[in-house]
């Protein structure tokens, strides 16, 4: 008798942005790809999702703070990671090793441990051209992310844009990202 295969854990990170109140779709997909779904919302992410339905759907919690030291972890080991939406700030904190959130914590942890992570910036389109963003983007990318990000800023949002939307945002690359992670 063979032994059932354990489900690969995928950290979802949940920036502050329109988008992430979609991720409940998203999620759905992943776990149809065979994914247990552990969602992990950046303080500002938090405003965007409704975590107790995210919760009830992954059968984890929503994380957002460090937990104490003496506490255990509520949440399995991460074997991949995905960034949606990754925000400006996220991007640059995360490109220069900054770990002031559980978030970026755990991303920086996966990026050195060699984790997939997969991120999907979602600035503006003044915000997209910074010097910063781009050159981090770039370094992102050469440290082994893979980054859905288009130089085509025209399917971002303007700057002050009173709804930017979700329409835009390109969830179904990001599905079939996922599905090639191995």
């Amino acid at each position: 008798m063979s032994a059932i295969p354990e489900r690969r854990v995928l950290y979802v990170i949940a920036c502050g942005g329109r988008p992430a109140a979609e991720l409940p779709r998203f999620v759905a997909r992943a776990q149809d790809l065979g994914w247990d779904v552990c969602v992990i919302a950046t303080p500002s992410g938090l405003k965007f999702i409704d975590a107790a339905a995210l919760a009830e759907q992954t059968s984890h919690p929503v994380r957002s703070g460090y937990k104490q030291p003496d506490e255990p972890d509520v949440l399995p080991p991460a074997d991949a990671f995905v960034i949606a939406p990754a925000t400006f700030n996220t991007i640059n904190k995360l490109a220069a090793g900054i770990s002031d959130t559980l978030a970026l914590g755990l991303l920086n942890e996966g990026l050195g441990g060699g984790k997939p992570i997969i991120a999907v910036p979602f600035p503006n389109q003044a915000l997209a051209r910074h010097p910063a963003f781009v050159a981090n983007v770039a370094a992102l990318r050469s440290w082994g992310l893979e980054l859905i990000f288009d130089s085509d800023l025209a399917s971002l949002p303007a700057p002050a844009q009173d709804n930017p939307g979700g329409a835009a945002f390109p969830w179904t690359e990001l599905v079939e990202a996922l599905r090639l992670v191995s």
